[in-house]
């Protein structure tokens, strides 16, 4: 694999300095970064990249763009991931986008035609490419004994809940027809997805009590199978799919159709929720539908990191 450097864009999440030790093993550079100042305070970037050995620390976007092979887009603020990623795109340089990759239809359809007119990138939950979901995979059981499926996790409906939408989407693949709301239970919504050959699966997001790992229950005509997600290894299972990826040696680990899916699938959730349980097929979701809010809930992330006195 091409040894890439590696820039990475907002640092709002613990994830860039998650993702740094297991990019260097894999023989990349982390050779810039850039922070918009939605979570830290001023002097953050700086502190960071001496933290870590990062020797650029940008002013702005357009600055890390000759400096890079690669980008890392992890905006908290997933209503900015286009504005971050077009500077790169534009440049022909290879863009991961973290989850949720777009909280609206327009987003993720831009994102779509750019990678359809040549563009690298890939992005979302690391869910995708979890140890478990491929050892569930290898044990090859047939989509026509599917029964049925639940899938969740806690903290929040779409930045963590999106989660629980890509584990049951990695376990039935692509084709999602519908998404429904059908109940709220234990603070949590429970929301049902229907996929074109009449498969469904239940996602249930939302805050509880305590922490609460990803989890899948799958029921098949002769088997049922507890999931249940080791966060310690999701990271690296992400970047091992996706590195060749973005270094030109292979190709795209899953089509963006099937990553964008995902979000898409959410976003007509909560439409269907605001909608009493109406029957929301994700081709009907109206462009101008506002979807999920990523500046409301950057304020929110911002609040829980560093809590007014």
């Amino acid at each position: 694999m091409n040894r890439l450097r590696i820039g990475l864009v907002d640092l709002d999440t613990s994830h860039p300095g998650s993702f740094i030790p297991v990019l260097k093993e894999m023989g990349h550079e982390v050779a810039a970064v850039y922070d918009g100042g939605s979570i830290h305070p001023p002097g953050y970037a700086e502190k960071f990249a001496q933290d870590h050995g990062i020797a650029n620390v940008c002013a702005t976007i357009e600055d890390m763009v000759g400096l890079v092979d690669a980008a890392f887009v992890h905006s908290c603020d997933w209503d900015l991931h286009v504005e971050r990623s077009r500077p790169f795109v534009e440049a022909g340089i290879a863009v991961f986008i973290d989850k949720p990759i777009a909280g609206n239809v327009r987003h993720l359809r831009q994102i779509a035609e750019w990678v359809q007119g040549g563009a690298r990138i890939t992005g979302g939950s690391s869910l995708m490419y979890s140890r478990e979901l491929q050892e569930w995979h290898a044990l090859g059981v047939p989509k026509e004994e599917w029964v049925y499926a639940v899938a969740g996790c806690s903290v929040d409906e779409f930045n963590y809940g999106i989660h629980a939408f890509s584990l049951l989407h990695g376990l039935m693949g692509p084709g999602v027809r519908h998404a429904r709301y059908i109940g709220t239970g234990g603070g949590q919504r429970q929301l049902e997805l229907t996929w074109k050959d009449g498969r469904r699966g239940i996602v249930s997001v939302g805050k509880t009590a305590a922490y609460l790992p990803s989890y899948a229950n799958v029921v098949t005509q002769r088997r049922v199978d507890f999931i249940k997600i080791d966060s310690s290894r999701l990271y690296r299972a992400l970047l091992e799919a996706i590195m060749p990826y973005l270094a030109g040696d292979g190709p795209a680990p899953l089509p963006i159709g099937q990553l964008i899916e995902v979000e898409l699938s959410a976003i007509a959730a909560k439409l269907s929720h605001e909608r009493g349980g109406a029957i929301i097929a994700l081709p009907e979701i109206p462009d101008d539908y506002a979807g999920y809010d990523g500046a409301a809930f950057t304020v929110s992330y911002k609040e829980m990191k560093y809590p007014k006195a």
